[in-house]
């Protein structure tokens, strides 16, 4: 029976990682800061498909925070295609930046690519467990995938982040999907105001958390 490493042993394993050359560094991704980092783990929408990379939702993101005094760096490991197996695949790095918060927005690939929704339930339950393990705190978006016995409050993504004591988001595309204006020419990615929709979605649930936690650190 093969084990599975744990969340010490993957920390180790991503040092090593970020050491190397072809690692985090020279992915853009910040080894070091002196900011506590938010993790955003998705497929194309959370890559920023369609636009510059500072239009992204998570450089939009940055961008937002920044703007209201909220000192986080906000690391995009979005990719294209990416199912929730290929996710896996980066865990080790994604920890090996000791994210504060980790964004996850993940399950469309695995419907296009007609993975078993237990298999994709299996590697979400991987993926929030071992975020959790490593100290951060961990929001899911929600969605609705053929084969889910569930709809919208009853999915396998609600059901695991009440299982982890994650926080469930809406779906990420909540109000962009389905309007043209607010898409790029594919309908189905974001244009740049429709990232900004998505972030303004994103800290409706998030924000809450970042006051308590500058509330927490003034008053230590």
């Amino acid at each position: 029976m093969t084990r599975r490493p744990t969340a010490a042993a993957l920390l180790v394993a991503a040092a090593a990682t970020l050491a190397l050359p072809g690692g985090a560094a020279a992915q853009g991704e910040p080894v070091a800061s002196d900011r506590p980092i938010i993790l955003t783990v998705g497929e194309s929408t959370t890559a920023g498909y369609g636009v510059p990379r500072e239009l992204s939702y998570p450089g939009q993101l940055q961008t937002e925070l920044d703007r209201r005094g909220y000192r986080y760096r906000v690391v995009n490991q979005g990719v294209s295609g990416s199912t929730t197996q290929d996710a896996l695949t980066r865990l080790s790095r994604g920890m090996g930046l000791l994210p504060k918060i980790v964004i996850i927005a993940l399950g469309g690939n695995d419907s296009g690519g007609r993975v078993p929704i237990e298999r994709t339930r299996a590697n979400m339950d991987r993926l929030i467990s071992m975020y959790k393990r490593g100290g951060a705190l961990v929001f899911l978006s929600n969605r609705n995938l053929p084969g889910d016995e569930g709809k919208d409050a009853n999915t396998i993504f609600a059901t695991l982040a009440a299982q982890h004591g994650a926080v469930l988001m809406p779906p990420l595309l909540s109000g962009v999907d389905g309007h043209a204006d607010l898409l790029i020419g594919d309908g189905r990615h974001p244009n740049a105001d429709g990232y900004a929709i998505v972030v303004r979605n994103i800290l409706a649930v998030l924000e809450p958390y970042l006051k308590e936690a500058s509330a927490r650190s003034s008053s230590n």
